[in-house]
Parts: C-alpha cells; sequence; structure tokens
C-alpha cells in the first residue's frame, strides 16, 4: 500500500490533492500569482507537500512567508514550456536575455525603480553582449524588454506603483512606469541548484540527484530510478517502454509507481503495451490542453487523424518504417544546439575540460544493444499537402495570419503534435508513435455563429479512443 499522504485523512485528501496540483503545476507561488488564494493552499500543507514530494518525485519545496518554491529535478531538456509574452507567444532569445540582465539590474537598485532607468541599466550590459543590445528607440526592442519585465510582475517579483509599461513601450519620452521590488519573490524566483558560472554545459544541470544533494550508494540509486520513473510518468504526455533503459523500465512497470501517483496527485495511470500514462481529463494539472482551441491546435488535432489513418494502410500503400531517435540522442541533439551558444572565451571555456563536451553522448547501458523499433514515417511533403487539405476544408475559421503563412501552421502543427509525444520530429517528415492511435476517428463540425461573420469549424475528438495503437482492435473507435 503506498504511503504517500499518510498524514491525509481521507475526507481532506481531495484537499491535499488540490494543493500537490497547484504547487507541480505552478512551481512558482506568490501572494498574487497564480492567484490570491493558492498560497494560502500550499502553505496548509506545506508539511506533508515537503515529505511527499521529496520521497515520490526528488522535489523540494522551499517555502517562505510570502513565497512556495518548487526545486523540480531535471532529466532532460524540456522544449514545451517557454515564458510567454503578454500576447501569449512564447519567448525568443531575445526575451529571455533581456529577462536575465533584468534580474542582475534588479539587484544593483533599491526598493523601487522606474522602467526607463531599468532599461538603461538591461541597455547597458546588453550592450556588451555580440548580437544583442537594447535601443529604446526601437520599438521592438521595447515591446521585448517589457515582456521580461511584465514577466516578473505576473509573478510578484516587481508591482506596478504608478505609470504603465505599455504607455512607455509606445512613448518612452511622454509615458513612465514606477515599480516596487519585492526581494523575497525576486530570490524565489532564480534559485538556481547549481553554481552556474563553473556549468561548462547544458547537460549539467540535470543530473538530479547531484543537484538536490542526495547520498550516493546502491540504496540511493534504486530510490533515484524509482523517482525518476514517477517524474518521466508525470511530467510527460506518455512514457514510452521503448525510451527507458534496463533499471528505468521496471520502474516503470512497478505497481507502487501508479500506486503513489494516483494517491498523490488524483489523477489516473493508465497503462498499455506501449508505455504508461498519467490521465488529466479536467486539465486541472496539465499545462498543454490537447485538443484545444486556436488556429495551430486545430489544424494540428485534424493533421493528427490523418496521419493516424494513413497509418492504418497495408499493402502497397503503407508506410515505410524508420527508427526513431532515442531519448539519448534526441537529448544530445538538444544540448549542442543550447552549448552552441555557450561563451567561447571567459570563465566557462577555462573550467570546462577536455572531454566534457561529449559527456553528455553517453548512452545507457555498455555493450547492450536495445531492439530497434521502427514507426511509421510521413515526409514532410505530405504533411504539407495534408495541411493543404485541411485548410481548403476548415480554413474559414483559421486565423487569417496563419491561413496565409502554411509553413508557419505546418510548423506550429507538428510542433504541438511532437510535445504531446505524438510524433517525433525527424529529417524530412516525421514518425508517427503509437499515443497518435488516439485521435484516429477524430470528425469536424461547423458551428455557425448567430451573426453574420463567417462560420468557425471545430474539430470535435472522438467519444471513445485506444490510448495506444496495439489495443485499437480491442477498443475501436467509433
Amino acid at each position: 500500500m503506498s504511503r504517500v499522504a499518510e498524514g491525509v485523512s481521507p475526507l481532506e485528501l481531495a484537499d491535499y490533492q488540490k494543493a500537490v496540483r497547484l504547487v507541480l503545476r505552478h512551481p512558482l507561488i506568490t501572494p498574487g500569482y497564480p492567484d490570491k488564494a493558492a498560497l494560502a493552499t500550499v502553505r496548509r500543507w506545506a508539511g506533508q507537500l515537503r515529505t511527499d514530494l521529496m520521497e515520490v518525485l526528488g522535489y523540494r519545496l522551499v517555502t517562505t512567508a510570502d513565497t512556495a518554491r518548487l526545486q523540480r529535478a531535471q532529466d532532460g531538456l524540456d522544449t514545451t514550456r517557454p515564458a510567454l509574452t503578454r500576447a501569449g507567444r512564447p519567448f525568443d532569445r531575445r526575451r529571455y536575455a533581456y529577462l536575465v540582465l533584468t534580474f542582475a539590474a534588479l539587484g544593483r537598485h533599491g526598493a523601487q525603480v522606474a522602467l526607463g532607468e531599468l532599461a538603461d541599466a538591461v541597455a547597458a550590459d546588453a550592450v556588451r553582449i555580440d548580437g544583442l543590445g537594447l535601443d529604446t528607440a526601437r520599438k521592438p526592442d521595447r515591446d521585448a524588454f517589457v515582456d521580461a519585465v511584465t514577466w516578473l510582475t505576473e509573478r510578484g517579483a516587481l508591482t506596478l506603483a504608478d505609470g504603465s509599461a505599455t504607455a512607455w513601450a509606445g512613448d518612452p519620452e511622454r509615458a513612465e512606469a514606477l515599480y516596487d521590488i519585492d526581494r523575497e519573490i525576486l530570490l524565489a524566483v532564480h534559485h538556481p541548484t547549481r553554481v552556474l558560472q563553473h556549468l561548462t554545459s547544458v547537460t549539467a544541470l540535470l543530473d538530479s540527484a547531484g543537484a538536490l544533494g542526495m547520498s550516493a550508494g546502491r540504496a540511493a540509486q534504486r530510490r533515484d530510478q524509482a523517482r525518476r520513473a514517477r517524474r518521466l510518468v508525470l511530467e510527460n504526455p506518455v512514457a514510452y517502454y521503448a525510451d527507458a533503459d534496463t533499471e528505468l523500465l521496471g520502474q516503470l512497470r512497478a505497481p507502487a509507481l501508479a500506486e503513489d501517483l494516483e494517491r498523490l496527485t488524483g489523477l489516473t495511470v493508465e497503462r498499455r503495451a506501449e508505455g504508461v500514462s498519467l490521465i488529466d481529463t479536467s486539465g486541472r494539472l496539465s499545462d498543454i490542453r490537447f485538443p484545444g482551441g486556436g488556429t495551430a491546435a486545430q489544424a494540428a488535432l485534424l493533421l493528427a487523424a490523418r496521419i493516424s489513418a494513413a497509418v492504418q494502410r497495408s499493402g502497397r500503400h503503407a508506410l515505410e518504417l524508420l527508427p526513431a531517435p532515442t531519448a539519448a540522442e534526441r537529448l544530445a541533439a538538444r544540448a549542442r544546439r543550447i552549448d552552441a551558444a555557450l561563451p567561447s572565451r571567459g570563465p566557462i571555456a577555462e573550467l570546462a575540460e577536455p572531454d566534457e563536451a561529449s559527456a553528455y553522448e553517453a548512452s545507457g547501458d555498455e555493450g547492450q544493444e536495445p531492439a530497434e523499433i521502427r514507426y511509421p514515417f510521413v515526409t514532410d511533403s505530405w504533411l504539407r499537402g495534408r495541411l493543404r487539405e485541411i485548410t481548403a476544408e476548415y480554413g474559414a475559421g483559421f486565423a487569417a495570419d496563419l491561413r496565409g503563412d502554411p509553413d508557419r501552421l505546418l510548423g506550429q502543427a507538428l510542433d504541438l503534435l511532437a510535445a504531446m509525444s505524438l510524433i517525433v520530429r525527424v529529417d524530412g517528415g516525421a514518425l508517427a508513435l503509437p499515443l497518435l492511435a488516439r485521435y484516429r476517428g477524430v470528425t469536424a463540425r461547423v458551428k455557425t455563429r448567430t451573426s453574420a461573420r463567417s462560420p468557425v469549424r471545430t474539430a470535435q475528438p472522438p467519444s471513445r479512443t485506444a490510448l495506444f495503437a496495439d489495443d485499437t482492435a480491442k477498443d475501436p473507435t467509433p
């Protein structure tokens, strides 16, 4: 029997699980973020949360009078959870750079700071970085800087005391904004588990056991493998057995994994032949809803249905089967792209060991060749053709900018499908993963507005679906 939430009565278990989902969904909680009731909810269960989150997941919860900060153990490089702009778009590299420089500049100010003064301080640092800069005379630079400041404001690290950041971004000569600085929240926002100046590769941020100061030894390694397996299921739409090494595979199949995660989160663990998934039908924990609203999400859903239908073809019409890059190979590729942006001179280069740059190239068990699994492959040209069909049939309900830019729409749709572990993007196309079978029977219906505006077409998921491909014969989609 699971020992999770041992100190929680059956009558209070639902409230406790709500607090768990809240802190997992929002690793930083402040008096006003994500809402005014969140901090009180987490603080009520702080002691039990600290115990269970560390024991089950290896996560450390740090609470103060005004913050609750969850320090996650990172096992991989996740590209699906970006910071978002005021318009809800992912941060680009410029905005991330401005955010980091804003952190540094705020450390040199007192209790308050004017937005223009803060911009000048960030600009003075940005000009020393090749290719960056911050020119407050340029509207795009001002908008990017305000997006970084707004991200901090939403979390309570900065509080607007007077003026308007939007007005300043429109005309800094006529408008200004004054902010109060909350040092405690600012410290909670930026709370690294490593000395960042000593990192020589982005993968040095991983090694979660060392990052949280866990002890070594055989028993500790087994405990950490169990935590890693639970994290894999919790943090991803599906944990495929094909991506797991031998030790992790055993933990993924263990009955205790489902017992612990279900009692901790209140959600349901579903197992199939290809993997295991934590089902969140209400969206209480998920950071990405799929199916979801918006042009890219609707196009992705309809595209998923067409790929899934193509997977079912046999004979001479069957899709080519290709091996997918392993989890270790995908990590290595992402690490190389990130490490390429590290400074080529200075403390990082001086501290680097000669063989550390290739440390993330190593794969699991040496001398053991895993069985190769192949997946259906669709080409880029095939995907573009299917998107043209979707746009022709449903484009009246799509956003005009994406309808007129099919390459961007296709890229966003494929990125979403990849984030949901439905496909793997490879050179020349994409590989269909087993979870894609869930959307094999998707249909679409037209919603007509009462006004004279164009009809909106909304894709609808099937009423019953099989979670994984091998169950389609046993659990057919109507």
